[in-house]
């Protein structure tokens, strides 16, 4: 169920408190792509690399040696996962309008920086998204949440044109009930790392006396 944020044309789902805009302005892919290509966003940007860090740093101590995992929405100029690999772990890029464009899943380790917000369909996509982790394994995300419905109509984050879902801190805790993961660590308002929780094995039953 949904209401429409006041002043605004977004819509408020009161289930998970997602806010999202109507397909109707949503952009178009070329729309988006032209968009993405005005950004700065590579290694050579200081600034950019430090902003990345912010995700990557907390995930550090969480991440096992062997492990192996995707930079979700990597843009243009892949950067996250060249910080990755030089911690010593394997990591893939993945970005659906400027590639590549396959996944090799199981993954041990979700990347998606600054890439939530740009979600046309979150609920199909995090569904997705979900599916390529293995179990146990870590979804890590950076995105700016809201915190008060008032500041839709002056928020910067929400003026961007390509931004379209935005994330509150109940959306994660909704996530993490609806796709069975437990919440791991957070900044309390831009990153979040849950855990996809392994199946529950079955105990063996206890020998029995008789044949």
């Amino acid at each position: 169920m949904a209401s429409e944020v006041p002043g605004t044309t977004l819509q408020h789902c009161v289930t998970c408190d997602l806010v999202f805009r109507p397909a109707a302005e949503r952009p178009s892919t070329a729309e988006e792509r032209a968009h993405y290509l005005t950004h700065e966003n590579s290694p050579e940007q200081e600034g950019y690399v430090r902003h990345l860090r912010r995700a990557l740093d907390p995930a550090l101590p969480y991440l096992e040696p062997g492990m192996s995992g995707v930079d979700w929405g990597s843009g243009p100029g892949p950067t996250l996962s060249g910080l990755v690999r030089a911690t010593g772990f394997a990591c893939h890029d993945y970005d659906p309008i400027f590639g590549p464009q396959d996944l090799f899943p199981p993954y041990d380790f979700i990347f998606a920086t600054e890439c939530l917000e740009h979600m046309h369909h979150p609920g199909r996509d995090m569904e997705h998204l979900v599916s390529c982790l293995s179990p146990g394994g870590l979804f890590i995300a950076m995105t700016e949440c809201w915190e008060q419905l008032a500041q839709f109509d002056s928020w910067r984050y929400a003026r961007d044109p390509t931004h379209t879902s935005f994330f509150h801190q109940r959306t994660f805790a909704w996530i993490a009930e609806h796709f069975d993961m437990e919440h791991v660590w957070s900044d309390g308002r831009r990153v979040f790392i849950l855990r996809r929780h392994a199946p529950t094995r079955r105990p063996y039953p206890a020998p029995s006396d008789t044949p």
